[in-house]
């Protein structure tokens, strides 16, 4: 960060020889010479007066003299504070958070974890919701997103390029316009889906969703099933300006304020828990671990 012939240049000072400050370098006396002779002429000014009783600094010498004991240590000091801020920056987890993927979801399970990881802090990164960005956040996390809390299983993080901590098996609803017949519900039976419209993400998206979907055709013709291809805001405008049923997650309840999301008597769920980059850091790790202690004393 700053011309290493400056120390030199000071321990010369400061000895006020060149042979003691070679002792003091571990290099020879002809050694400190050169560097001092090389210091002059890219300054352009002459530093020392040689004579045979000595070295002594001139007016130029004993002005760069004060200056250089501050660049080296002012060099020094932001340097640590560099190597600070490095380390501080290692113990944030960037959250991902979108409406879809609300970082609220985890906020008890955080919370718990810095109980027992202090040195963990947590930053919320915000995020649109679309295929796009689905695509690029989730196969690049570790970058400018280290966690995203949401729904997933194998076939998805296949997909998508990434890791996942399962925390929960939590069981699908169904949202509905708060407009819907089925509204005025607290709990749906298979029958009440009867003669409606019910939007599912398209095969090979999740197991989960195709075992449910099989399960309908065969079971519950009267059924209708409708394909779509990402979950975002537009299927959740769609569900609530058509009228039609859409697959959710209990924790979507708040993602539309004109949707209502219900639990129904089946028995297929899918599971919740945190998406991370397959290498993840030291850190993220440790977050990893303890979320992983701490959710069964939550959700089991």
């Amino acid at each position: 960060m700053y011309n290493p012939q400056l120390e030199t240049f000071i321990r010369v000072a400061d000895a006020g020889s060149f042979n003691k400050a070679a002792e003091k370098s571990f290099i020879t006396p002809t050694a400190v010479i050169k560097q001092i002779n090389l210091l002059e002429d890219s300054l352009g000014v002459k530093l020392f007066d040689r004579t045979h009783r000595g070295l002594h600094l001139t007016k130029a010498g004993h002005s760069l003299y004060q200056d250089s004991k501050y660049i080296i240590q002012y060099c020094r000091d932001s340097l640590s504070r560099a190597k600070n801020a490095m380390q501080e920056d290692s113990n944030i987890i960037r959250i991902g958070s979108s409406p879809i993927t609300p970082a609220q979801l985890l906020m008890e399970l955080w919370s718990r974890v810095q109980a027992l990881h202090p040195n963990i802090k947590f930053q919320i990164v915000p995020f649109e919701n679309t295929p796009e960005n689905a695509r690029e956040i989730l196969a690049n996390l570790g970058k400018n997103i280290d966690i995203i809390g949401g729904i997933f299983d194998d076939t998805m993080l296949g997909v998508r390029c990434c890791a996942g901590l399962e925390l929960i098996r939590g069981p699908f609803y169904c949202a509905v316009s708060i407009h819907h017949r089925l509204a005025t519900k607290d709990k749906l039976q298979l029958s009440d889906l009867y003669g409606e419209n019910l939007l599912l993400m398209h095969r090979g998206w999740s197991r989960y969703v195709d075992q449910l979907r099989d399960d309908l055709w065969q079971n519950h013709p009267q059924i209708n099933i409708v394909d779509f291809d990402f979950y975002g805001m537009d299927i959740f405008n769609h569900c609530e300006n058509t009228n039609d049923v859409l697959l959710a997650i209990p924790g979507w309840a708040n993602v539309h304020p004109l949707l209502k999301v219900i639990p129904v008597e089946w028995n297929h769920c899918i599971p919740y828990g945190i998406l991370h980059s397959p290498v993840p850091t030291p850190t993220v790790q440790q977050f990893l671990d303890a979320a992983k202690k701490v959710s069964k004393e939550l959700y089991h």
